[in-house]
């Protein structure tokens, strides 16, 4: 486990780096994806990939959001570089390798598999937003 957060800690701030983030971001963006990871490694046996993707987009969003209020930096830093352990570019790789090869059926498969983890990406960012939108509404309240 402790290699796994050390791993998708570097994967995150590195990709911060690469994306241009600002150097007192870097750690922060690091912790996001640590968290993810962390969210996910842990639901992954007990849930459905997609809801595990799902419930570790929404956790770093979660945290996204409150890290850009707190540094007054734009939200998209901590979430970009948060999900990139989360992203599954290994299976969208195995599936252009399987239609390179003639090999349709799983070629197929893993495409849809990818499509749908990314959609899960995606959902757990929208609903991180919505939640967030909701909690201002109860702190104007």
């Amino acid at each position: 486990m402790l290699e796994q957060l050390v791993t998708s800690f570097i994967a995150s701030a590195a990709f911060g780096i690469l994306f241009h983030a600002p150097r007192r971001s870097l750690a922060l963006c690091g912790f996001v994806g640590m968290l993810g990871w962390s969210v996910y490694f842990c639901t992954v046996d007990r849930w459905d990939t997609l809801l595990a993707t799902f419930a570790a987009t929404f956790m770093i969003g979660v945290f996204s959001q409150a890290f850009a209020r707190l540094y007054k930096m734009p939200v998209i830093i901590f979430s970009v570089a948060g999900m990139i352990p989360l992203v599954p570019g290994g299976i969208a790789y195995d599936a252009m390798r399987s239609f390179v090869e003639h090999h349709y059926a799983g070629a197929i498969e893993l495409a849809a598999q990818a499509l749908m983890i990314s959609g899960s990406i995606a959902v757990g960012l929208v609903a991180s937003e919505v939640f967030n939108q909701m909690l201002q509404r109860v702190k104007r309240i």
